[in-house]
């Protein structure tokens, strides 16, 4: 009985050992800048791209070919943050567009440039704190990242001045970061949210990928995760959650989604879409991770002009 009993203890160390070590391994892999590497997240994700190279190659020369500077900012932390920006005529529309995870602000908004510069919009493309250009040791996952929006929002109105009218656009991560931006206070300037892609927190993403694409359990790998990430990065990961942000969202939010997306799973989008209330919602048929504007242009589109027909003038 003794020996049973001492072999029990040993392998419930070794079990401890080994689910400290595979939340360590899996926390910086996931949540410090020098471990996150876009290569694995395009393989999680499973989008395949390459078939769209050639328009993304051509919208991507013709982005550039655009007048264009480098911005920064300060975030409330002290995080020397960067953005592109594009003055496109200086009209009195702009669009602030959020990248998703591993991702930079130049690279998710290239196809969509071509919609927004011919509808005569601004474009100000954010690199998210510890991502790009900007500063930051650990990603926000939206829940840093709320709070650098609205200081993004305050140089908008400095530099556009304040009949500005301003639409706030996320992809994946990004998707994340305007709907809990939304549960904030927003300027009156902002008219309009689109989501697209956007996961409800970062606890329920990686509860999924787990799940999902390591067949591994959650719990205590998550729990772990959370508890070191209070105390490195400064916030827990269901501390905001998009779905429950979405319910204070007071102006018009449009939400898109691929019905194959397997790294965000379309019930996500269905969480939010319940929450937001009068939120518009479009469902691209087939399209994987952050690629419905590639699968139906027309439909992404046309889903925009009918969402901002009635929101900016």
């Amino acid at each position: 009985m003794g020996k049973t009993l001492k072999r029990a203890a040993v392998l419930a160390g070794l079990l401890a050992v080994a689910q400290a070590g595979g939340s360590a391994y899996f926390y910086r892999r996931t949540m410090r800048r020098s471990h996150a590497k876009v290569e694995r997240t395009m393989k999680m994700a499973g989008t395949d791209w390459g078939q769209y190279m050639p328009l993304i190659q051509k919208r991507k020369e013709a982005m550039l070919a655009q007048p264009h500077e480098d911005v920064y900012i300060t975030s409330r932390d002290g995080l020397k943050l960067h953005g592109a920006y594009f003055p496109n005529g200086e009209g009195n529309k702009i669009v602030v567009c959020f990248h998703g995870y591993t991702s930079q602000g130049m690279n998710d908004y290239i196809g969509l440039s071509d919609y927004y510069f011919r509808n005569g919009y601004r474009m100000l493309l954010p690199d998210a704190r510890a991502h790009g250009l900007s500063e930051g040791k650990y990603i926000g996952f939206g829940c840093l990242d709320r709070y650098d929006a609205l200081a993004w929002l305050d140089w908008v109105l400095e530099e556009c001045g304040n009949e500005v009218q301003i639409l706030l656009h996320g992809t994946s991560m990004g998707g994340a970061t305007v709907l809990m931006t939304g549960g904030l206070e927003l300027p009156k300037q902002v008219k309009g949210i689109v989501s697209d892609c956007g996961f409800t927190s970062p606890k329920e993403v990686f509860t999924h990928a787990l799940h999902s694409m390591y067949h591994l359990p959650a719990f205590p790998m998550i729990q772990i995760a959370d508890a070191v990430n209070r105390v490195l990065a400064g916030y827990g990961l269901d501390e905001c959650n998009a779905a429950r942000e979405a319910a204070r969202i007071d102006v018009p939010t449009l939400l898109i989604h691929g019905s194959a997306d397997a790294f965000v799973p379309t019930a996500m989008c269905d969480e939010i879409y319940r929450n937001c209330h009068g939120a518009k919602k479009l469902i691209v048929e087939g399209a994987a991770h952050a690629e419905s504007y590639y699968k139906d242009r027309e439909a992404y589109e046309k889903a925009l002009d009918d969402f901002l027909g009635g929101i900016i003038k």
